[in-house]
């Protein structure tokens, strides 16, 4: 049984992390979903780098990323579960790779993806000649996925210009630096990002990322409900146990709830984003799922903590 002191938040002010470490673990995990999905026989994505980044971070890693998680074993509920969380990373994926594809046929070839971590897109997508993609995430991330896929021969499909900065620090200033101009309309991402924030941490963001948006700017989200109550002690354990194969077989400890912020005045992001000027259209992830073919009940991911709303947001004049 899980001991419930185990569960507790373990961030601490102006933390950083490699790759393999704390809220870096999490790119990982999500880029051999990724990787997963990719390997399956009619996959809803492809991503042909994620299994590269994944396996350069150790043999653990890459078995985490294989088509079929022989490492659970015989537990048919544990195969269910690692079967529905895949599916959650492709739909959430197809989602902004759908977003992407509709801003570049809009004329926009500016694109910053907040706390990047292993996404490849800049290397997979087909970006229209002139885009740049602007990647902020921690040093160490950048450099390793950049040496990586480097060590592959990976060729950029756009301008792709990684910033290496902390979220709390000046990424704005980073961002200019590195040649972005904030009077060009920009597509902004913030996948799996806002519950590793701190609630006044994913305003301040927000704010920023309206300050630096011209008009014509779009922004995509993924959100999560932080409601304490769904983040007791209790409920994390239970999800923490799920992931007892993890930690056993493969010996990754992945604890992503020991990782965010759960805050009562934490906002809306459809709600916030509407009332500072921008145009929102939001999904529930249970219903894109069952639109793109992967059906899953909304109190299952709800127990997974993937419930989130997908939504996206077009700004066509000044943030207030």
């Amino acid at each position: 049984m899980t001991d419930l002191s185990d569960v507790r938040l373990v961030r601490a002010e102006g933390d950083s992390w490699d790759v393999t470490e704390s809220v870096g673990a999490t790119a990982l995990a999500v880029a051999a979903a990724r990787a997963a999905e990719t390997a399956q026989t009619e996959p809803l994505i492809r991503d042909e780098f994620a299994f590269l980044l994944v396996a350069a971070a150790g043999p653990a890693w890459a078995q985490l990323a294989g088509s079929e998680p022989h490492w659970i074993g015989d537990d048919p509920e544990a195969h269910r579960i690692h079967a529905m969380a895949r599916s959650y990373q492709a739909v959430r994926t197809h989602y902004f790779d759908d977003f992407f594809t509709e801003v570049t046929h809009d004329g926009i070839r500016q694109v910053v993806i907040l706390a990047a971590g292993l996404d490849s897109r800049a290397f997979r997508l087909d970006w229209p000649a002139g885009t740049t993609v602007y990647e902020i995430d921690q040093p160490k991330v950048l450099e390793y996925k950049t040496a990586t896929l480097g060590a592959h021969g990976a060729v950029a499909r756009a301008q792709h210009v990684p910033v290496p900065i902390d979220l709390r620090e000046d990424w704005p200033g980073a961002l200019i630096d590195a040649g972005f101009d904030p009077a060009a309309p920009t597509a902004w991402l913030a996948e799996g990002l806002l519950p590793y924030l701190p609630a006044d941490a994913q305003d301040r963001l927000f704010e920023l990322i309206g300050a630096h948006s011209a008009p014509g700017s779009r922004l995509a989200v993924e959100d999560f409900a932080m409601d304490p109550a769904r983040y007791t002690p209790e409920k994390r354990a239970a999800r923490r146990a799920r992931g007892e194969h993890m930690r056993t077989s493969l010996g990754l400890d992945i604890d992503a709830d020991a990782l965010m912020y759960t805050d009562d005045e934490r906002a809306d992001a459809a709600g916030w984003l509407a009332a500072h000027g921008w145009e929102v259209d939001a999904v529930r992830s249970p219903d894109e799922m069952i639109r793109l073919g992967r059906p899953a009940v909304a109190e299952e991911l709800a127990e997974l903590g993937l419930d989130s709303v997908l939504l996206r947001a077009r700004l066509d004049g000044e943030s207030r």
